[in-house]
């Protein structure tokens, strides 16, 4: 049996190098390349692919926001990001998404061959220094005041709002307020949480 792979990538230059490395790999198939988030959304349906090798930095609509799209609507499809980012928001942002996986695109063409097998199987591959980021986030002892319990409803929502990935003017939208409301409980919230960015302010929502 083919693993069927899909890649998401606006380089063409790093997408024709992942799409060589899938075709001539036993045991891979490639179903489909997609230059942007919005054409692989409009296109990916149509063909069904177990893997999918999904760069964060698009044109237009961010990877992780593509992956919260189409595996919202598929949910067996596996993601995989593959990222020059190691940064802790768009970590965390692809994995809220549903992203399986995380790896650094400087990973060697056989680990990546093994990560894909990996998140096939129902694995969650991350670059060991991203995995580690996690572990800390999650690792570390909750303070008896977390500052949730100071939270009103909708500075919660909110947050719940931040913790899906959205961003705020998606906020805004979803929440039917204003942009300026918004950035008020950007304010408020990261006050009553102690925190300074909304990386921290979403780990401690999840942390509870």
């Amino acid at each position: 049996m083919q693993i069927k792979i899909a890649i998401v990538e606006d380089d063409a230059g790093i997408r024709g190098s992942l799409s060589a490395l899938i075709k001539r790999a036993p045991g891979f198939k490639l179903v489909g390349e997609f230059p942007s988030g919005e054409i692989a959304v409009k296109e990916m349906p149509k063909l069904l692919p177990d893997v999918v090798l999904m760069d964060i930095n698009l044109p237009g609509m961010k990877g992780y926001e593509c992956v919260r799209q189409l595996k919202a609507a598929h949910p067996a499809v596996q993601f995989l990001m593959l990222t020059v980012y190691e940064d802790s928001e768009s970590l965390f942002n692809s994995l809220r998404a549903g992203a399986s996986g995380y790896l650094l695109k400087r990973t060697a063409s056989a680990r990546l061959l093994e990560a894909i097998r990996d998140v096939f199987e129902g694995g969650s591959p991350m670059s060991p220094q991203l995995a580690r980021r996690v572990v800390q986030f999650f690792s570390r002892p909750a303070t008896q005041d977390s500052g949730l319990a100071k939270l009103t409803p909708a500075e919660r929502e909110f947050l719940d709002q931040l913790a899906h990935g959205y961003a705020y003017k998606e906020i805004a939208d979803r929440m039917s307020i204003s942009i300026d409301t918004v950035r008020s409980y950007v304010r408020t919230v990261y006050e009553k949480l102690h925190v300074h960015s909304r990386t921290e302010a979403v780990v401690k929502y999840l942390r509870g």
